[in-house]
């Protein structure tokens, strides 16, 4: 048995109940993003996202007529809106409290012992949109070579580095001791390498970016580990998760790496009979054309996935399935630069589910205690599997 997990990252399906209380009442990145700019999605749509309850898909995708695949709509219960917490939830952790977030940039504690790790001292230190801050911050730092360092709504610690001017390497091993400083009441739930290139005003070199989580409690990942099967983190993925519960890790550059390389690493488990897990982030939705608030980029890029999905679809093995899901919003048409609180999207292609209403489900944690299920995994954590439903 194989599953593939693809994450469509930040590709949200319409505001959560709580919404108001994260300043997020009426986002909605999908329909938002179709209405500013209207793109065909046919493939989306007629494996079932014309049907996913609150989609508005229009004049912009080709009518699907019954759908092809299981649809339904993903609500997050831990208190959130950012990477980790819909990916840790994917996977059976469910928070009580929300991670740590920072919006008056980090106290003297942080920054006394992180400047004293880099021997470098430090620029900005206050949230700031990614782009923004290498523009308003980098020509000072190519003076200085201090590190820029930023947050944002989230629960991070971001290190911008020019790679002229502080090799790569370097960067992780700062990110390395942030990781250690950022832990107990000072937790964050990544640290992030943001190196980038060029002349000013500058640009992201993404394909070099690094993740440093926290380590997360047991997670379905490490119960399918656990009976042998392999687990294939793509993309962030296995940062995401501190590197815990995989058995093998591919680097990406974008989603079209990214989806290549999950073509490639389906392809092979097919040939060689690999039973358990791929499981892929695509980010560029999100860091790309989210939070550049570019409606038009996005567009294309949804259009980039769609014409994609045959190809995925044609690679699930027999018995297998493809679910692609979100993980929240980041509406390109909304306010400020942040991720918006949403339901996460769920569309699964399986052979015999034509059709299959899946509903809203409760948790996100539903799509890990399916895994769990399908691939026989030991897992009393949370989510009520919908597996059954798919066969």
């Amino acid at each position: 048995m194989l599953l593939t997990i693809v994450v469509l990252d930040s590709v949200g399906a319409g505001e959560l109940p709580d919404a108001a209380s994260f300043g997020d009442a009426g986002a909605h990145t999908l329909n938002h993003t179709l209405k500013a700019a209207p793109v065909h999605l046919p493939n989306l749509a007629a494996l079932g996202l014309a049907q996913v309850p609150t989609i508005e898909t229009g004049d912009a995708t080709v009518p699907a007529g019954p759908a092809s695949g299981a649809f339904g709509r993903l609500r997050e219960v831990s208190p959130g809106k950012d990477t980790s917490t819909g990916h840790w939830e994917f996977m059976g952790i469910q928070l009580e409290h929300a991670f740590q977030v920072f919006p008056d940039g980090f106290p003297p504690a942080v920054m006394d012992r992180f400047d004293a790790a880099t021997g470098r001292g430090h620029l900005c230190n206050k949230p700031y949109s990614g782009t923004d801050v290498i523009r308003d911050f980098g020509p000072e730092h190519l003076k200085t070579g201090a590190p820029i360092v930023y947050t944002s709504a989230d629960s991070v610690f971001q290190i911008a580095a020019h790679e002229d001017v502080v090799p790569l390497e370097t960067l992780y091993a700062w990110c390395r001791a942030a990781r250690e400083i950022l832990q107990g009441e000072f937790a964050v739930a990544r640290v992030i390498a943001r190196p980038f290139r060029g002349e000013f005003p500058f640009e992201r070199a993404n394909e070099h970016r690094k993740d440093f989580s926290l380590v997360p409690p047991a997670t379905v990942l490490d119960a399918v580990k656990a009976t042998g099967q392999a687990v294939v983190g793509i993309g962030k993925i296995p940062d995401i998760y501190a590197n815990q519960g995989f058995t093998e890790e591919i680097h990406t550059d974008d989603n079209a790496d990214g989806i290549a390389k999950t073509l490639d690493r389906m392809r092979r488990a097919a040939q060689d009979g690999t039973s358990g897990l791929i499981f892929t982030n695509l980010v560029d939705f999100d860091s790309k054309f989210g939070h550049r608030r570019d409606p038009a980029g996005y567009s294309a890029c949804l259009a980039a996935f769609d014409a994609a999905l045959p190809e995925l679809i044609a690679a699930v093995p027999e018995g297998g399935a493809l679910i692609v899901i979100s993980d929240h919003g980041n509406d390109p048409t909304w306010k400020g630069s942040d991720h918006t609180r949403e339901h996460g999207l769920l569309l699964v292609h399986k052979a015999g589910a034509a059709g299959v209403d899946l509903g809203d489900r409760a948790t996100f944690a539903d799509v890990g205690a399916t895994v769990a299920e399908a691939l026989g995994a030991a897992w009393d954590g949370p989510g009520e599997s919908f597996w059954t439903q798919l066969t």
